[in-house]
């Protein structure tokens, strides 16, 4: 069923808030070894469930959303609910709020089946990076990919009997998938919803940046990030939309113009005339998010570890301690790339790099402008390239991923150069 035929099935009496819980509650059990969820609020959703039920006997029903169950996201603030991002660097934050797009759907009544799996602060494309584990494509368990994997076997590995979900937001992606709610939050930076959703055979969504509040997400990129709705069908998600869009005075970055509501699709019978672009090729460019995560300190929330010889010795012993791998490494490399003093080479790292980038960005926006002046209306775009990704190897890395250019050894290994320069320099200055 889609998400408007519930809606309507709630309002008739056909399902009770209640029943509907507890059917997704019973699928999130069954199929907890996906690890789409992080934490499951069961006592606090089904006092929203018989509270919702109470309004249907009323006739004061909140909305369309009333006792639609959802998931999400684990880098939305939940307020009473612990908020993780998949981290130990915020294992045992409970936000006192909640994020504005998660309000906004309390508001309507929805029920919130729980947070939701996670790369470690969405930084990734596979949902393989968090501290909890990764998360299972429910599509590797279907009859149709079992009979499929035995006529052309990929590995004689058993970490591919499983086929990831993208990311960074697979676990609402697998959460949809299973049937386990009728809608699902994610963030969308370069692709983080309409990723997974392409994986799991659903409807991801990135709004217009402004269109949506951002208050309460956990920022990757400030001046990208979106939330993202996760639905089975295009009709859903705008429902959804219509609920979340429009101005929050706690975000100065949405926009003020007024939002026809609800938000209904209409009909295109004639697409004869329609003009439909497809690039020749396209460019995910991905960009530093060391600023964004400088303000995970551990002297106000969050992991703090237990080493207290001074401030700078207990504060980089527990970002060692809460950051994966892959934090760490795009923290390094997005200082390296952004740092412009002290010598002359970390000032061209800085032209080649940051200075360039901004150049580029320049000239994508005018060929989206030029191509939308030309006449076209839509572009296609693939969400996946043909080289991602969709098993594991022995390692738990995925299979046919195309790493960086530019390695975190290669890094590692010019920051010492630049260091050692800089120490012979004060050695000199010092002599004289």
């Amino acid at each position: 069923m889609t998400l408007q035929e519930v809606s309507v099935a709630l309002k008739q009496g056909q399902i009770t808030p209640t029943e509907l819980y507890q059917k997704c509650l019973s699928l999130i059990k069954k199929t907890k070894f996906l690890n789409a969820y992080i934490a499951v609020s069961e006592e606090v959703t089904l006092k929203q469930a018989e509270e919702s039920e109470k309004r249907y006997k009323n006739g004061q029903s909140l909305g369309d959303l009333d006792g639609i169950p959802i998931a999400v996201k684990d880098n939305f603030s939940t307020s009473g609910i612990e908020t993780t991002c998949e981290s130990n660097m915020l294992k045992g934050y409970v936000p006192p709020y909640n994020a504005t797009v998660v309000q906004k759907l309390l508001d309507q009544g929805a029920l919130l089946m729980g947070k939701s799996n996670l790369d470690e602060f969405a930084m990734g494309s596979g949902s393989t990076d968090g501290v909890l584990g990764p998360v299972k494509n429910p599509w590797s368990y279907s009859k149709q990919y079992r009979e499929k994997r035995k006529q052309n076997p990929h590995s004689e590995s058993g970490d591919s009997d499983w086929l990831i979900t993208g990311g960074s937001s697979g676990g609402s992606a697998a959460a949809m998938s299973a049937f386990t709610c009728y809608a699902a939050l994610g963030s969308d930076t370069g692709g983080s919803t309409r990723n997974p959703a392409a994986h799991c055979g659903l409807v991801g969504f990135k709004p217009s940046y402004g269109l949506v509040s951002r208050h309460g997400l956990i920022p990757l990129v400030n001046w990208m990030d979106v939330p993202g709705i996760l639905t089975r069908y295009v009709d859903d998600a705008a429902m959804v939309l219509g609920v979340l869009a429009g101005h929050d005075p706690k975000d100065s970055t949405t926009a003020h113009d007024p939002i026809n509501k609800p938000l209904v699709l209409s009909s295109l019978a004639d697409v004869s005339k329609l003009c439909i672009g497809i690039p020749k090729e396209y460019l995910v460019p991905e960009l530093s998010m060391a600023s964004n995560m400088a303000r995970f300190d551990d002297l106000q929330y969050g992991h703090r570890c237990d080493i207290d010889v001074s401030t700078e010795a207990m504060y980089d012993a527990t970002r060692q301690e809460g950051f994966n791998d892959v934090v760490k490494g795009r923290i390094l490399s997005g200082n390296f790339f952004l740092l412009k003093e002290n010598s002359g080479k970390i000032k061209e790292n800085y032209d080649n790099y940051f200075v360039k980038a901004q150049k580029v960005r320049c000239l994508i926006a005018n060929d989206f402008v030029n191509a939308f002046n030309s006449g076209v209306y839509v572009l296609l775009i693939p969400p996946l390239d043909s080289e991602y990704p969709y098993a594991l190897s022995n390692q738990g890395l995925p299979i046919r991923t195309a790493f960086p250019v530019i390695q975190l050894q290669d890094i590692m290994d010019d920051c010492s150069a630049i260091l050692e320069n800089e120490n012979y320099l004060s050695g000199e200055q010092s002599s004289n």
